[in-house]
């Protein structure tokens, strides 16, 4: 099969769970949904506004390991659902991102939750991530933002 990628494909070269485990993250998800683009009615990714501003956290050595086992553990569960063992290819083309998020199950909310409880101790934001809106997500993460891009210009002086 020939796979010729769109010029808008946007690749992370990283190998390690913790980065993928940030970007999986609601914080990044509410961030990305107000600083991205729009194309016709849908959200548009990108890397300028979406990625290269995002205050990743700053986590600890413990802190990081907890986010990237959570999103292994997410990652486990999505590939398992979207490619079971023994199944027809009729199931394996229903079997899509897109379709297991339109449907929600709880054991997909359940690994997200564990997830974002690992991002916001890194952020060392205090209260459970569903109990968090969108709205302080943003403050914060744009007050990181303002305090880093300080950082930078100091560092440059």
């Amino acid at each position: 099969m020939n796979v010729i990628p769109d010029q808008q494909i946007i690749v992370f070269a990283r190998d390690d769970d913790y980065f993928f485990g940030v970007l999986h993250s609601r914080a990044h998800e509410v961030w990305s949904l107000r600083m991205g683009t729009s194309l016709e009615d849908r959200p548009r990714y990108t890397p300028t506004t979406c990625f290269e501003t995002f205050p990743f956290p700053r986590p600890t050595d413990e802190q990081r390991d907890e986010i990237g086992a959570a999103a292994k553990a997410l990652d486990d569960l999505r590939r398992a659902w979207l490619d079971p063992p023994d199944a027809d290819e009729a199931t394996l083309k229903k079997r899509t991102l897109t379709n297991l998020y339109n449907q929600r199950p709880t054991w997909l909310d359940n690994a997200h939750a564990r997830l974002d409880r690992a991002v916001w101790a890194a952020y060392g934001w205090p209260e459970p991530p569903a109990e968090t809106d969108d709205e302080t997500i943003l403050t914060r993460l744009l007050a990181l933002n303002l305090e880093r891009a300080g950082e930078s210009d100091i560092a440059r002086r």
